[in-house]
């Protein structure tokens, strides 16, 4: 692994921002996240010091940038077939399947979208995370954007972070919604299970946007806008609205059996295991080309299968 040092001063015209703020300004290449931990672990030094992001500048300070070039992943590239949607010179982007993980972690040192991806384009070795610019739940499917190079990494971030990519899902809930509207409630880790997200006034700004696109019974199929890109954002916050996505096994409790069910709607309920939650659309500028990649994909067939069953079921049939 090799060192790359850069030293800049910021300029007078930057005087009165966070630092953070000026970094970005100074060093456009990375993302501010990136940035931002660099200041944190003592990469990025001002006059020779630490700093904390949020310090204000004065301009003409010295900043020194130590930025360590070379792998950034551990993980082991494995031939997983994936389904790529779409690809340029500068980033894919992949339909994820319900059940694949998507970083290796504990108790998946393998077998992960990462690993697949690093077989099929080994060059994403040397970018953060394989290139994963978001991430989704193992058990939601639908579509994720990878960036192929360091600079569409950084730009795709910065997208990320302004709100720029459009993420849109189909998700099913428990309960018959009587309209769309929104859910802006703070997320942050549940305070005494550790593994789960909750609903926390001391947490992190979260919206979420959803619009209903067809009634059953007992159970509403809708459109859903992530405005904020919280962990498990969604199902946090329909859990929170007591109409938690079906199948749910953190945030939906016990299966319960909507009365007057039939016998096949039971059946499908019981052996549906994970959220019913599809990554159904992105959309963004793409960062090099300024075209805009506008891409969807339908829900896979055990989601669908579950649509139909209610449709069925609330029809009579």
């Amino acid at each position: 692994m090799s060192v790359e040092k850069q030293i800049n001063t910021i300029p007078d015209e930057l005087a009165g921002l966070r630092l953070d703020q000026a970094l970005a300004r100074i060093f456009p290449e990375y993302s501010r996240n990136r940035l931002k931990d660099w200041l944190l672990t003592g990469a990025i030094t001002v006059q020779g010091g630490p700093k904390r992001p949020r310090d204000r500048v004065f301009g003409g300070e010295i900043v020194e940038l130590v930025e360590q070039v070379g792998p950034s992943v551990r993980a082991e590239a494995e031939p997983i077939m994936l389904d790529i949607v779409h690809e340029d010179d500068q980033l894919l982007v992949v339909n994820k399947a319900a059940g694949l993980v998507v970083h290796p972690g504990a108790g998946n040192p393998a077998g992960t979208l990462m690993n697949g991806l690093l077989h099929q384009c080994p060059a994403l070795e040397e970018i953060p995370r394989a290139g994963i610019i978001h991430r989704l739940d193992k058990d939601t499917s639908g579509l994720l954007v990878v960036a192929k190079t360091l600079t569409t990494h950084t730009a795709l971030l910065r997208l990320l972070e302004d709100r720029k990519i459009s993420r849109h899902y189909l998700a099913l809930c428990k309960g018959v919604l009587t309209g769309g509207g929104s859910i802006s409630e703070p997320i942050s880790r549940h305070p005494i299970d550790r593994k789960r997200m909750s609903v926390q006034q001391n947490g992190k700004p979260s919206v979420t946007h959803f619009t209903v696109k067809e009634r059953f019974e007992a159970f509403t199929f809708v459109n859903v806008k992530l405005e904020t890109g919280r962990t498990h954002q969604i199902r946090v916050h329909f859990a929170y609205r007591r109409h938690a996505l079906v199948g749910d096994q953190i945030y939906g409790g016990r299966l319960a059996l909507p009365k007057g069910a039939s016998e096949e709607m039971i059946q499908v309920l019981r052996h549906f295991k994970r959220q019913a939650l599809h990554a159904a659309r992105l959309a963004f500028i793409h960062p090099i080309t300024e075209k805009l990649v506008d891409l969807e994909i339908p829900p896979p067939k055990d989601f669908m299968m579950l649509v139909d069953v209610m449709r069925r079921d609330a029809a009579g049939d």
